[in-house]
Protein backbone atom coordinates (compact mmCIF):
# COMPACT_ATOMS: atom_id res chain seq x y z
CA UNK A 1 0.00 0.00 0.00
CA UNK A 2 1.29 3.57 -0.67
CA UNK A 3 -0.06 7.02 -0.64
CA UNK A 4 -0.19 7.73 -3.72
CA UNK A 5 -3.18 6.40 -6.16
CA UNK A 6 -3.44 4.59 -9.69
CA UNK A 7 -7.25 3.71 -11.18
CA UNK A 8 -7.69 2.24 -14.26
CA UNK A 9 -11.23 1.39 -15.59
CA UNK A 10 -11.99 -0.96 -19.03
CA UNK A 11 -14.84 -0.50 -21.03
CA UNK A 12 -15.75 -1.98 -24.35
CA UNK A 13 -14.44 0.73 -26.78
CA UNK A 14 -11.77 2.50 -24.08
CA UNK A 15 -9.86 2.48 -21.52
CA UNK A 16 -9.75 5.37 -18.78
CA UNK A 17 -6.16 5.66 -16.65
CA UNK A 18 -6.16 8.06 -13.78
CA UNK A 19 -3.26 9.13 -11.57
CA UNK A 20 -3.11 11.55 -8.65
CA UNK A 21 -0.88 14.56 -9.33
CA UNK A 22 0.52 14.97 -5.85
CA UNK A 23 4.65 14.31 -5.72
CA UNK A 24 4.97 12.95 -2.29
CA UNK A 25 8.25 12.43 -0.12
CA UNK A 26 7.47 11.36 3.74
CA UNK A 27 5.50 13.82 5.06
CA UNK A 28 6.41 16.74 2.45
CA UNK A 29 4.05 17.51 -0.58
CA UNK A 30 7.11 18.36 -3.29
CA UNK A 31 4.58 19.46 -5.97
CA UNK A 32 0.85 19.15 -7.41
CA UNK A 33 1.72 19.04 -11.03
CA UNK A 34 3.35 15.44 -11.53
CA UNK A 35 2.59 13.22 -14.16
CA UNK A 36 2.82 9.21 -13.34
CA UNK A 37 1.45 8.51 -16.63
CA UNK A 38 4.04 7.25 -19.49
CA UNK A 39 2.87 6.81 -23.11
CA UNK A 40 4.64 3.74 -24.13
CA UNK A 41 3.40 3.48 -28.12
CA UNK A 42 0.50 5.22 -29.75
CA UNK A 43 -2.28 2.81 -28.00
CA UNK A 44 -0.49 1.98 -24.66
CA UNK A 45 -0.06 4.14 -20.96
CA UNK A 46 1.31 2.80 -18.37
CA UNK A 47 0.77 4.56 -14.83
CA UNK A 48 3.52 3.79 -12.41
CA UNK A 49 3.61 4.74 -8.41
CA UNK A 50 6.70 3.75 -6.11
CA UNK A 51 10.09 4.65 -5.27
CA UNK A 52 10.41 8.22 -6.89
CA UNK A 53 14.01 7.08 -8.57
CA UNK A 54 12.41 3.34 -9.42
CA UNK A 55 9.52 4.88 -11.10
CA UNK A 56 11.44 7.08 -13.75
CA UNK A 57 13.92 5.00 -14.13
CA UNK A 58 12.18 1.81 -15.32
CA UNK A 59 9.22 4.12 -17.27
CA UNK A 60 11.95 5.25 -19.35
CA UNK A 61 13.32 1.71 -19.91
CA UNK A 62 10.13 -0.31 -20.85
CA UNK A 63 9.27 3.06 -23.29
CA UNK A 64 12.94 3.13 -25.14
CA UNK A 65 12.76 -0.50 -25.32
CA UNK A 66 8.90 -0.88 -26.84
CA UNK A 67 10.12 2.33 -29.53
CA UNK A 68 13.33 0.51 -30.16
CA UNK A 69 11.26 -2.67 -31.27
CA UNK A 70 9.01 -0.64 -33.85
CA UNK A 71 12.55 0.59 -34.86
CA UNK A 72 14.09 -2.76 -35.61
CA UNK A 73 10.38 -4.58 -36.64
CA UNK A 74 8.56 -1.39 -38.54
CA UNK A 75 5.38 -2.40 -36.14
CA UNK A 76 4.73 -1.37 -32.89
CA UNK A 77 4.67 -3.86 -30.41
CA UNK A 78 0.94 -5.04 -28.98
CA UNK A 79 -0.52 -3.48 -26.25
CA UNK A 80 -0.48 -7.74 -24.48
CA UNK A 81 2.72 -7.98 -25.53
CA UNK A 82 4.20 -5.09 -24.32
CA UNK A 83 2.77 -5.81 -20.41
CA UNK A 84 4.49 -9.34 -20.65
CA UNK A 85 7.98 -7.60 -21.45
CA UNK A 86 7.37 -5.21 -18.60
CA UNK A 87 6.47 -8.23 -16.31
CA UNK A 88 9.42 -10.02 -17.38
CA UNK A 89 11.52 -7.31 -16.73
CA UNK A 90 10.54 -6.85 -13.42
CA UNK A 91 10.50 -10.38 -12.68
CA UNK A 92 14.28 -10.64 -13.51
CA UNK A 93 15.11 -7.33 -11.92
CA UNK A 94 13.14 -9.15 -8.55
CA UNK A 95 16.17 -12.17 -8.88
CA UNK A 96 19.03 -9.07 -8.95
CA UNK A 97 20.49 -6.55 -6.40
CA UNK A 98 18.75 -4.40 -8.52
CA UNK A 99 14.72 -5.05 -7.89
CA UNK A 100 12.45 -2.44 -9.35
CA UNK A 101 9.92 -1.34 -6.40
CA UNK A 102 7.16 -0.22 -9.13
CA UNK A 103 3.39 -0.91 -9.03
CA UNK A 104 1.90 -0.10 -12.29
CA UNK A 105 -1.82 0.07 -14.16
CA UNK A 106 -1.11 -0.52 -17.88
CA UNK A 107 -3.99 0.13 -20.34
CA UNK A 108 -4.28 0.17 -23.99
CA UNK A 109 -5.77 -0.29 -27.05
CA UNK A 110 -5.31 -3.06 -29.51
CA UNK A 111 -5.96 -1.85 -32.84
CA UNK A 112 -5.86 -5.58 -34.31
CA UNK A 113 -7.83 -7.13 -32.68
CA UNK A 114 -10.24 -3.54 -31.85
CA UNK A 115 -9.84 -4.67 -28.16
CA UNK A 116 -9.12 -2.77 -25.06
CA UNK A 117 -6.84 -3.79 -22.07
CA UNK A 118 -6.33 -3.21 -18.72
CA UNK A 119 -3.75 -4.38 -16.80
CA UNK A 120 -2.38 -4.45 -13.01
CA UNK A 121 1.51 -5.32 -12.46
CA UNK A 122 2.52 -5.41 -9.02
CA UNK A 123 6.25 -4.72 -7.81
CA UNK A 124 6.41 -8.81 -7.57
CA UNK A 125 5.96 -9.63 -11.16
CA UNK A 126 2.54 -9.66 -11.04
CA UNK A 127 0.40 -9.34 -14.13
CA UNK A 128 -3.98 -9.68 -13.96
CA UNK A 129 -5.95 -8.54 -16.85
CA UNK A 130 -8.78 -6.78 -14.98
CA UNK A 131 -11.82 -4.71 -15.77
CA UNK A 132 -10.94 -1.88 -12.97
CA UNK A 133 -8.34 -1.82 -10.74
CA UNK A 134 -7.07 1.24 -8.13
CA UNK A 135 -2.79 0.96 -6.74
CA UNK A 136 -2.59 2.64 -3.09
CA UNK A 137 -4.41 3.58 0.09
CA UNK A 138 -7.00 5.29 -2.14
CA UNK A 139 -8.07 1.57 -3.63
CA UNK A 140 -9.54 1.16 -0.38
CA UNK A 141 -12.16 3.90 -0.57
CA UNK A 142 -12.99 3.45 -4.50
CA UNK A 143 -12.88 -0.60 -5.60
CA UNK A 144 -16.13 -0.99 -3.91
CA UNK A 145 -17.74 1.88 -5.62
CA UNK A 146 -15.89 0.45 -8.94
CA UNK A 147 -17.48 -3.09 -7.95
CA UNK A 148 -21.52 -1.66 -7.58
CA UNK A 149 -21.13 0.78 -10.45
CA UNK A 150 -18.67 -0.05 -13.16
CA UNK A 151 -20.42 -1.42 -16.43
CA UNK A 152 -18.39 -2.40 -19.42
CA UNK A 153 -21.29 -0.38 -21.70
CA UNK A 154 -20.60 2.86 -20.09
CA UNK A 155 -20.04 6.14 -22.39
CA UNK A 156 -17.07 7.91 -22.11
CA UNK A 157 -18.85 10.91 -20.21
CA UNK A 158 -20.48 8.11 -17.89
CA UNK A 159 -17.01 6.63 -16.97
CA UNK A 160 -15.53 10.01 -16.10
CA UNK A 161 -18.34 10.33 -14.03
CA UNK A 162 -17.42 7.59 -12.34
CA UNK A 163 -14.00 8.62 -11.93
CA UNK A 164 -15.07 11.50 -10.59
CA UNK A 165 -16.97 9.36 -8.15
CA UNK A 166 -13.61 7.53 -7.04
CA UNK A 167 -12.05 10.72 -6.49
CA UNK A 168 -14.55 12.88 -4.61
CA UNK A 169 -14.30 9.64 -2.40
CA UNK A 170 -10.83 9.50 -1.68
CA UNK A 171 -11.24 12.95 -1.07
CA UNK A 172 -13.65 12.94 1.42
CA UNK A 173 -12.16 9.85 3.24
CA UNK A 174 -8.49 9.31 3.26
CA UNK A 175 -6.62 11.77 5.61
CA UNK A 176 -4.13 12.47 2.63
CA UNK A 177 -4.53 15.47 0.68
CA UNK A 178 -4.58 14.25 -3.11
CA UNK A 179 -6.88 16.45 -4.36
CA UNK A 180 -6.38 16.94 -8.21
CA UNK A 181 -5.94 13.73 -10.52
CA UNK A 182 -4.55 13.17 -14.41
CA UNK A 183 -7.14 11.23 -16.41
CA UNK A 184 -6.63 9.55 -19.98
CA UNK A 185 -8.47 7.94 -21.88
CA UNK A 186 -6.77 4.88 -24.85
CA UNK A 187 -9.57 4.03 -27.87
CA UNK A 188 -9.08 3.33 -31.48
CA UNK A 189 -7.94 6.56 -32.13
CA UNK A 190 -5.15 6.38 -29.88
CA UNK A 191 -4.34 8.21 -26.57
CA UNK A 192 -6.52 11.41 -25.40
CA UNK A 193 -5.52 13.73 -22.46
CA UNK A 194 -8.89 14.52 -20.71
CA UNK A 195 -9.13 17.41 -17.84
CA UNK A 196 -8.09 16.59 -14.62
CA UNK A 197 -10.27 15.60 -11.94
CA UNK A 198 -10.34 17.52 -8.85
CA UNK A 199 -12.34 16.84 -5.89
CA UNK A 200 -15.14 18.48 -4.64
CA UNK A 201 -14.53 22.04 -3.09
CA UNK A 202 -10.78 21.95 -5.18
CA UNK A 203 -10.09 23.99 -7.59
CA UNK A 204 -9.21 22.05 -11.49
Amino acid sequence: MGLECLIGIKFNDFVLVASDMSQLQSIIVQKSDADKMHQLSSHLIMAVSGESGDTTQFAEYIAKNIQLYKMRNGYELAPASAVHFTRHTIANHLRSREPYFVNSIMGGFDPDTNTPVLFYMDYLGSSVPVDHYAFGYGGMFTLGIMDRAHRLDMTKDEGYELLQSCVNEIKRRFIVNLPKFRVRMISKDGVKELPVIAAEGEAP
